[in-house]
Protein backbone atom coordinates (compact mmCIF):
# COMPACT_ATOMS: atom_id res chain seq x y z
CA UNK A 1 0.00 0.00 0.00
CA UNK A 2 1.12 3.65 -1.00
CA UNK A 3 1.70 6.11 1.73
CA UNK A 4 -0.79 9.03 2.13
CA UNK A 5 0.49 12.42 1.79
CA UNK A 6 -0.10 14.33 5.13
CA UNK A 7 -1.61 16.44 3.29
CA UNK A 8 -4.30 14.48 1.38
CA UNK A 9 -7.13 12.81 2.61
CA UNK A 10 -8.74 10.21 0.60
CA UNK A 11 -12.19 10.57 -0.73
CA UNK A 12 -14.69 7.64 -1.03
CA UNK A 13 -16.99 8.79 -4.17
CA UNK A 14 -20.48 7.13 -4.69
CA UNK A 15 -19.30 4.53 -7.04
CA UNK A 16 -17.11 3.17 -4.43
CA UNK A 17 -13.85 4.34 -5.63
CA UNK A 18 -11.54 6.44 -3.56
CA UNK A 19 -9.01 9.64 -4.63
CA UNK A 20 -6.76 11.18 -2.22
CA UNK A 21 -7.38 14.70 -2.57
CA UNK A 22 -5.87 18.38 -1.22
CA UNK A 23 -7.39 20.60 -0.07
CA UNK A 24 -6.16 22.64 -3.23
CA UNK A 25 -7.73 19.88 -5.44
CA UNK A 26 -10.64 20.60 -3.65
CA UNK A 27 -10.95 23.99 -3.80
CA UNK A 28 -10.03 23.72 -7.44
CA UNK A 29 -12.85 21.31 -8.53
CA UNK A 30 -15.72 23.38 -6.47
CA UNK A 31 -14.57 26.58 -7.68
CA UNK A 32 -14.71 25.03 -11.47
CA UNK A 33 -18.55 23.79 -11.07
CA UNK A 34 -19.31 27.35 -8.87
CA UNK A 35 -19.29 29.31 -12.13
CA UNK A 36 -17.87 32.50 -10.54
CA UNK A 37 -20.97 32.33 -7.92
CA UNK A 38 -18.89 31.95 -4.62
CA UNK A 39 -15.57 34.18 -3.98
CA UNK A 40 -12.44 31.94 -5.01
CA UNK A 41 -10.67 32.88 -2.07
CA UNK A 42 -13.62 32.49 0.72
CA UNK A 43 -14.28 28.67 -1.30
CA UNK A 44 -10.34 28.20 -0.46
CA UNK A 45 -10.10 29.26 3.12
CA UNK A 46 -13.56 27.36 3.53
CA UNK A 47 -12.72 24.24 2.04
CA UNK A 48 -9.39 24.59 3.96
CA UNK A 49 -11.27 24.49 7.18
CA UNK A 50 -13.06 21.69 6.44
CA UNK A 51 -10.31 19.74 5.41
CA UNK A 52 -8.36 20.64 8.15
CA UNK A 53 -11.47 19.56 10.63
CA UNK A 54 -11.75 16.59 9.04
CA UNK A 55 -7.94 15.53 9.05
CA UNK A 56 -6.78 17.36 12.45
CA UNK A 57 -9.41 17.15 14.46
CA UNK A 58 -11.28 14.51 13.38
CA UNK A 59 -8.16 12.79 12.99
CA UNK A 60 -9.39 10.59 9.64
CA UNK A 61 -8.09 9.72 6.61
CA UNK A 62 -10.69 9.08 4.98
CA UNK A 63 -14.22 11.11 4.48
CA UNK A 64 -16.85 10.36 1.90
CA UNK A 65 -17.93 13.09 -0.49
CA UNK A 66 -21.25 13.45 0.94
CA UNK A 67 -19.65 14.22 4.57
CA UNK A 68 -17.33 16.54 2.84
CA UNK A 69 -19.82 18.80 1.06
CA UNK A 70 -22.56 18.78 4.15
CA UNK A 71 -19.56 20.36 6.05
CA UNK A 72 -18.58 22.82 3.72
CA UNK A 73 -22.36 23.73 3.13
CA UNK A 74 -22.47 24.52 6.92
CA UNK A 75 -18.83 26.20 7.00
CA UNK A 76 -20.34 28.67 3.69
CA UNK A 77 -23.95 29.07 5.40
CA UNK A 78 -21.98 30.59 8.11
CA UNK A 79 -21.31 33.45 6.62
CA UNK A 80 -24.38 34.00 5.15
CA UNK A 81 -24.04 31.87 1.28
CA UNK A 82 -26.93 29.97 0.51
CA UNK A 83 -25.81 26.25 -0.76
CA UNK A 84 -27.35 22.61 -1.26
CA UNK A 85 -24.76 20.02 -1.05
CA UNK A 86 -27.93 17.08 -0.93
CA UNK A 87 -30.76 18.90 -3.17
CA UNK A 88 -30.81 21.56 -5.86
CA UNK A 89 -32.85 24.84 -4.62
CA UNK A 90 -35.78 25.68 -6.09
CA UNK A 91 -35.19 27.81 -9.38
CA UNK A 92 -38.69 29.18 -9.16
CA UNK A 93 -37.90 32.52 -7.93
CA UNK A 94 -40.91 35.10 -6.91
CA UNK A 95 -40.32 38.98 -7.33
CA UNK A 96 -43.40 41.46 -6.60
CA UNK A 97 -43.88 44.31 -8.05
CA UNK A 98 -45.72 47.16 -7.08
CA UNK A 99 -45.51 50.66 -8.47
CA UNK A 100 -45.14 53.58 -6.03
CA UNK A 101 -46.31 56.36 -8.75
CA UNK A 102 -49.50 54.41 -8.78
CA UNK A 103 -50.10 54.68 -5.56
CA UNK A 104 -49.22 58.08 -5.22
CA UNK A 105 -51.71 58.96 -7.55
CA UNK A 106 -54.26 57.06 -5.95
CA UNK A 107 -53.59 59.57 -2.70
CA UNK A 108 -53.31 62.56 -5.00
CA UNK A 109 -55.74 64.90 -3.15
CA UNK A 110 -54.85 64.09 0.25
CA UNK A 111 -51.05 63.63 -0.90
CA UNK A 112 -49.04 62.28 2.31
CA UNK A 113 -52.07 61.73 4.30
CA UNK A 114 -53.09 58.47 2.57
CA UNK A 115 -50.20 57.64 0.64
CA UNK A 116 -48.42 56.26 3.81
CA UNK A 117 -51.62 54.09 4.97
CA UNK A 118 -51.61 52.71 1.59
CA UNK A 119 -48.11 52.24 0.87
CA UNK A 120 -48.05 49.85 4.53
CA UNK A 121 -51.58 48.12 2.54
CA UNK A 122 -49.61 47.86 -0.26
CA UNK A 123 -46.50 45.93 1.05
CA UNK A 124 -48.91 43.69 3.22
CA UNK A 125 -50.52 42.57 0.60
CA UNK A 126 -47.72 41.42 -1.53
CA UNK A 127 -46.32 39.66 1.76
CA UNK A 128 -49.28 37.71 1.88
CA UNK A 129 -48.17 35.99 -1.43
CA UNK A 130 -44.56 34.94 0.48
CA UNK A 131 -42.05 36.53 -2.79
CA UNK A 132 -38.55 36.29 -2.19
CA UNK A 133 -38.15 39.71 -3.40
CA UNK A 134 -40.41 42.57 -3.04
CA UNK A 135 -39.86 45.72 -5.70
CA UNK A 136 -40.93 49.03 -5.38
CA UNK A 137 -40.62 50.76 -8.53
CA UNK A 138 -41.09 54.57 -9.28
CA UNK A 139 -40.06 56.18 -6.55
CA UNK A 140 -38.30 59.36 -7.72
CA UNK A 141 -41.83 59.88 -9.65
CA UNK A 142 -43.83 58.90 -6.34
CA UNK A 143 -41.71 61.60 -4.33
CA UNK A 144 -41.77 64.29 -6.62
CA UNK A 145 -45.27 64.05 -7.24
CA UNK A 146 -45.93 63.72 -3.12
CA UNK A 147 -43.62 67.10 -3.08
CA UNK A 148 -45.89 68.67 -5.70
CA UNK A 149 -42.23 69.32 -7.05
CA UNK A 150 -41.19 69.47 -11.48
CA UNK A 151 -37.51 69.37 -10.00
CA UNK A 152 -35.76 67.20 -7.71
CA UNK A 153 -34.73 69.08 -4.33
CA UNK A 154 -33.65 69.29 -0.87
CA UNK A 155 -37.57 68.51 -0.05
CA UNK A 156 -37.81 66.11 -2.26
CA UNK A 157 -34.03 64.09 -0.83
CA UNK A 158 -36.01 64.19 2.18
CA UNK A 159 -39.14 62.83 1.40
CA UNK A 160 -37.11 60.00 -0.63
CA UNK A 161 -35.90 59.29 2.73
CA UNK A 162 -38.66 58.98 4.61
CA UNK A 163 -40.10 56.54 2.04
CA UNK A 164 -37.15 54.28 2.01
CA UNK A 165 -37.29 54.04 5.66
CA UNK A 166 -40.99 53.43 5.89
CA UNK A 167 -40.89 50.89 3.74
CA UNK A 168 -37.94 49.29 5.48
CA UNK A 169 -39.70 49.99 9.18
CA UNK A 170 -42.81 48.26 7.42
CA UNK A 171 -41.65 45.11 6.90
CA UNK A 172 -39.60 44.41 9.47
CA UNK A 173 -42.74 44.72 11.43
CA UNK A 174 -44.89 42.25 9.62
CA UNK A 175 -44.41 38.78 10.29
CA UNK A 176 -45.29 37.38 6.96
CA UNK A 177 -41.50 38.61 5.54
CA UNK A 178 -40.17 35.46 5.97
CA UNK A 179 -36.82 36.42 4.45
CA UNK A 180 -38.18 39.15 1.89
CA UNK A 181 -35.85 41.04 0.16
CA UNK A 182 -36.94 44.89 -0.15
CA UNK A 183 -35.93 46.49 -3.35
CA UNK A 184 -36.92 50.18 -4.02
CA UNK A 185 -35.63 51.99 -7.12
Amino acid sequence: MIALSSDHLIFQLTNGESVPCSAEMITVEIAGNSDGLIDAEMLRHASASVFHYFKTELERESVTVGEFALALEKVLRGFGLTLYADEPPPLVRQILEADLRHIARESADSLELFFFPRLRNELRTQLRQSPQVLRFRGLRGCVKQLAGARRWSARCEKMQEQVVGYLRECLTAEPEQNACALVVE
